[in-house]
């Protein structure tokens, strides 16, 4: 494959998130196989009144060979016409747009709109109908997506949501990739030890942002089953509230589970990651709806064994008895797997599998999937 000059659209460091961290990595494994790449992130990502968190940002430094400009105002227009001359200038063979927000579609879609007619342009769409709906949805994705030339997605129901908005068949199911970028694996005592915990409890790790549709309540329920209280089993909450926490620490204390939860609840920043994955015997994502996770990816990088709802595209990225558990919302269920953990000692057999499983998820075969896309679109 010749060179590419790749740009990419979308947040990068020092926004923080699953979706800047993929965009950081992507652009890596473009910069590692020689192509001149560059991330176009946004000096203004949302409005203040419309972040639920503390604060869009994290710490630290740069990643190694990143190059990044910060740009987009997602809320001016007469900014996004001044992005798009720019990238013009640049010429770029290959222009990537992250979608995960409808709110994102006039900024997003007007700049693909404006870009020279012979720029390829790959949407890259972790959702088409979000989590949360709101009213509008639907006509900003009809406007962003008929902007792109050709559509990968994170899973297959996403793709199946794109058949409602466009007929394109230049678009094509690829899975989220591991990530690289949290650190090498460390032994679980020390991230025990790291994190302050006791290293003669079970633990559990629930991670990221707290949002209503990742189904933490019914985690909490599960974690009030008789059977999981006389085991000793510890649920490590790690992530910021995005949702009214005074709702489930009022939950937790009338499951009266309060002795069997550890709640870490500030933003988690990247270099300690790896302590909270690597402490934990299994990680539990009992999601209310989802189309993929970066977490999951996230818990392959560290070998570790996972829990998850059958919702969306979790169930294509962990295989049941494999790596882990395919389960319903119903607390009962989520306990019952729980159960067969701990009494049957799957840990070893898990966290063995999840290695093995793990080599069909590496970057370059997604930028390899990406190449193989964009040979259909002739331009």
């Amino acid at each position: 494959m010749p060179k590419q000059k790749v740009i990419i659209i979308g947040p990068a460091f020092p926004f923080r998130g699953g979706i800047a961290n993929f965009n950081n990595a992507l652009a890596q494994e473009y910069y590692k196989r020689g192509d001149d790449v560059t991330l176009y992130s946004f000096t203004l990502q949302y409005p203040g009144f419309l972040f639920p968190g503390t604060t869009q940002y994290e710490s630290g430094k740069t990643p190694k060979e990143l190059k990044i400009k910060t740009l987009i105002n997602s809320v001016n227009p007469f900014n996004w016409v001044k992005v798009a001359r720019k990238i013009n200038t640049e010429k770029p063979d290959l222009v990537i747009i992250r979608y995960w927000l409808p709110f994102m579609a006039p900024c997003l879609g007007s700049i693909a709109r404006l870009l020279n007619s012979k720029i390829k342009i790959l949407a890259i769409t972790d959702n088409v109908f979000p989590h949360e709906k709101r009213i509008g949805d639907t006509l900003f994705t009809r406007y962003f997506v008929k902007s792109c030339d050709a559509f990968l997605s994170l899973s297959e129901s996403v793709l199946d949501d794109l058949n409602k908005f466009i007929p394109s068949t230049s678009k094509k199911f690829i899975p989220h990739p591991i990530y690289n970028i949290f650190g090498k694996k460390i032994d679980k005592n020390t991230a025990i030890k790291n994190l302050g915990l006791n290293v003669n409890d079970k633990h559990l790790l629930f991670f990221g942002f707290i949002r209503k549709y990742k189904g933490l309540g019914l985690m909490l329920k599960a974690m009030a089953d008789n059977r999981i209280k006389e085991l000793g089993v510890k649920l490590v909450i790690a992530g910021e509230f995005y949702d009214s926490k005074q709702e489930y620490l009022d939950l937790i204390n009338e499951l009266e589970i309060s002795d069997n939860i550890i709640l870490k609840s500030n933003f988690i920043s990247s270099n300690k990651v790896k302590d909270y994955f690597c402490a934990c015997d299994m990680i539990t994502q009992t999601y209310k709806t989802a189309t993929q996770s970066g977490v999951t990816q996230i818990a392959y990088s560290f070998d570790r064994p996972m829990l998850v709802t059958d919702v969306g595209g979790l169930a294509e990225i962990v295989p049941h008895n494999k790596v882990g558990y395919v389960t319903s919302q119903n607390p009962t269920a989520v306990a019952d797997c729980i159960i067969d953990f701990y009494k049957n000692n799957r840990e070893e057999e898990f966290s063995l599998n999840t290695f093995k499983e793990k080599e069909r998820f590496s970057w370059k075969s997604f930028v390899d999937g990406v190449d193989e896309l964009m040979i259909s679109v002739n331009k």
